[in-house]
């Protein structure tokens, strides 16, 4: 049976190739407010191993605030966030670091140093999070940027790269903990189709390959019907639609067929 939405809950069992691996993530009731505004009201949602959702939403729906909240970036005024049967809401910054040991968030900007090279950046959350020696570091950089087909640019500097180039720096960086579960921000934002399309090839082959978890935020509606599992709708800071890809070109609600036609931002 395919997943249906009621209301804001999502119900069903859950297809695909997560239907065998158990929940990784669920939020209940996430709420949040910013400055008197309501961007999150009552998400529920839950995502199983091995499955790629792609979140849609038009700007300022809390796409962002989505991810920035199922990272621990910042907390929910109401609810529950559960990451691998954790309940991170109730947790200091040091009780969050053996979950986030396990997640790699990729940032809209990639979010590099600029001051630091291309492998100082990769290194950096294996020096910050483990006591990896230099040469284990200096392997386990390559064979990152290696898997995003940057091989042997370690000593480049980000002013160096062009876009495509930073966000699959961003990517590896990501993937340098062996994570098990992905967060994208707009993973192909600010690129060109081509580039767009290496990314999300990308994103793809490491689904497959790794079977990481993943959480894409994007407006990329090709990108995300390519290498999605699930499509997920957020509207007025509710979840109003989780469906896979065929379902969800289908679905009879106007506000994604406005946004699938390009008339609803």
């Amino acid at each position: 049976m395919a997943e249906t939405v009621t209301g804001t809950a999502i119900t069903g069992t859950t297809p695909g190739l997560g239907g065998g691996h158990p929940e990784v993530l669920r939020l209940e009731g996430v709420s949040k407010r910013f400055k008197g505004r309501d961007v999150l009201r009552g998400v529920d949602f839950s995502l199983k191993g091995c499955q790629t959702v792609s979140v849609f939403g038009g700007s300022g729906t809390g796409k962002s605030t989505l991810l920035r909240l199922i990272a621990g970036l910042i907390k929910p005024d109401q609810g529950r966030i559960v990451l691998f049967g954790q309940d991170e809401v109730p947790l200091s910054e040091q009780e969050m670091l053996p979950l986030r040991r396990r997640m790699g968030v990729v940032f809209q900007g990639a979010a590099l140093f600029d001051s630091l090279t291309v492998g100082e950046n990769i290194a950096f959350p294996l020096r910050v999070h483990t006591q990896t020696g230099p040469a284990a570091v200096r392997e386990r950089v390559a064979e990152v940027l290696a898997r995003v087909g940057l091989p042997g640019i370690e000593e480049r500097y980000p002013a160096e790269l062009s876009g495509g180039m930073k966000k699959r720096v961003g990517i590896a960086r990501a993937l340098v903990l062996w994570p098990e579960f992905l967060l994208f921000d707009e993973p192909t934002a600010g690129l060109d189709p081509s580039n767009a399309r290496l990314i999300g090839e990308l994103i793809a082959e490491l689904h497959r390959d790794l079977c990481e978890t993943s959480v894409v935020v994007t407006h990329d509606v090709e990108c995300a019907f390519a290498i999605s599992d699930f499509i997920a709708f957020l509207d007025e800071g509710r979840m109003v639609e989780v469906s896979p890809p065929d379902a969800f070109r289908r679905s009879p609600r106007p506000e994604v067929q406005q946004f699938l036609a390009g008339t609803r931002r």
